[in-house]
């Protein structure tokens, strides 16, 4: 059945929260359409057939034929319409027949669901004109209503209380309704934004920006840098499709990222099949020791799904690593695709460690050495040359 009603008004082009809209719209509809019947029964029970009881049907042929138009015009706004305008106005001379406010047991409490659908459904704007509409339709009840009809039927006591439980009791029960799929649909697109703000910055400077609209640059005395490389990609990735390609750096990335989360190390950027990530930048506390752990692992990783691809016929990539330790500045760039980012010289030694590294080992800086040595059994490497820098001490961790 609800497949069926997903059809409704539908256009190839709507996306999935029109779709939504469009169903919420007919779902809603139908209720207050099965409603006026309810109504219309009950008040040719208590009242006798009449303006009473001829009303609700009323409501049920207007809206109830706004449906097929809507659906054959595609268009699902005439369906809004037509239900604002009959909820708003028919309850009112509903109420306006019976006699009072009292003696109707409140239906206008029904007018006020009005403003409500207008809001779901057009705009902010536009429900302010509907509440306007309602408060005016309030004002006329206050002032005119004692005029507005002759001959208005008498209603005992009980029938009175029973007329108030239902329209204040099911009018409430639907603006509820309403306000809590309000709050969850603002909870859930909170908790969507959140979440992909968590995946450009880390926690911190995420909670920082939406605080103050910005983040101010961090000094960090004892960051480490991690960065790895495929060996040899641009001939490996020629003899992929593009999908192949791109399936299996998402692949060996997505490892990284569940390795790296597991030692409290932030991921800074990729850049084609380069990997940077560094620990010791957030308020999770992250030492080298953990970076080297993360290295090491994503070493194994790469090591074994080479294995897996060679044994079904597949190259796989090989990876060098490379890690340094010392002094960065952290800070958000840019107002458009904003990233995080980290500078300094330390960046620029992990660069060379990774560059100077062999495939299938993890390389360390003598800064690096340091802070590690007792918690890894490590391979001394000599002075190497490196680029700009002169001579520099490097380590294999075993």
């Amino acid at each position: 059945m609800i497949a069926k009603f997903k059809l409704f008004a539908r256009k190839e082009c709507d996306s999935a929260e029109v779709s939504f809209s469009k169903l919420l719209i007919l779902l809603i509809a139908l209720t207050c359409c099965v409603c006026g019947l309810f109504w219309s029964a009950l008040y040719l029970f208590v009242f006798g057939w009449g303006i009473v009881t001829f009303l609700p049907l009323l409501f049920v042929l207007i809206v109830g034929s706004a449906i097929p138009v809507s659906h054959y015009l595609r268009n699902h706004k005439i369906l809004v319409y037509a239900q604002i305008l009959c909820i708003m106005w028919v309850t009112a001379l509903i109420q306006w027949s019976i006699g009072s406010l009292d003696q109707s047991g409140f239906v206008t409490a029904w007018s006020f669901v009005g403003p409500l659908v207008a809001l779901i459904f057009l705009s902010f704007r536009a429900s302010i004109a509907w509440m306007v509409m309602f408060i005016l339709i309030i004002f006329i009840s206050a002032v005119f209503e004692p005029n507005l009809f002759d001959n208005r039927p008498s209603v005992s006591q009980q029938t009175k209380g029973l007329f108030y439980l239902m329209n204040i009791g099911m009018a409430s029960s639907v603006v509820f309704a309403a306000s809590a799929w309000f709050a969850l649909t603002i909870k859930k697109e909170k908790s969507i934004s959140d979440n992909l703000l968590l995946n450009i910055l880390p926690a911190e400077v995420a909670e920082e920006l939406k605080v103050n609209g910005k983040v101010e640059p961090k000094f960090l005395e004892n960051a480490t840098v991690l960065f790895t490389d495929f060996k040899e990609f641009t001939k490996i990735a020629a003899s992929l499709s593009a999908k192949e390609m791109v399936t299996e750096i998402n692949y060996c990335f997505s490892a990284f990222d569940e390795i790296i989360s597991r030692y409290g190390i932030e991921k800074i950027k990729t850049i084609g099949d380069a990997y940077m990530a560094a620990g010791g930048i957030n308020d999770q506390e992250c030492p080298p020791c953990n970076v080297v752990k993360a290295g090491l692992e994503m070493q194994q990783f790469m090591s074994t799904r080479r294995s897996a691809l060679e044994k079904a016929g597949a190259d796989g990539f090989e990876m060098r690593l490379g890690i340094h330790t010392g002094h960065v500045v952290a800070g958000v760039v840019g107002i458009k695709k904003f990233q995080y980012d980290i500078w300094g010289d330390t960046v620029n030694i992990a660069s060379r460690m990774e560059h100077h590294g062999d495939v299938g080992r993890v390389n360390v800086s003598n800064a690096t050495y340091e802070q590690v040595k007792d918690k890894f059994t490590c391979e001394y490497r000599g002075e190497i040359e490196v680029k700009g820098k002169g001579y520099m001490e490097m380590y294999f961790v075993c």
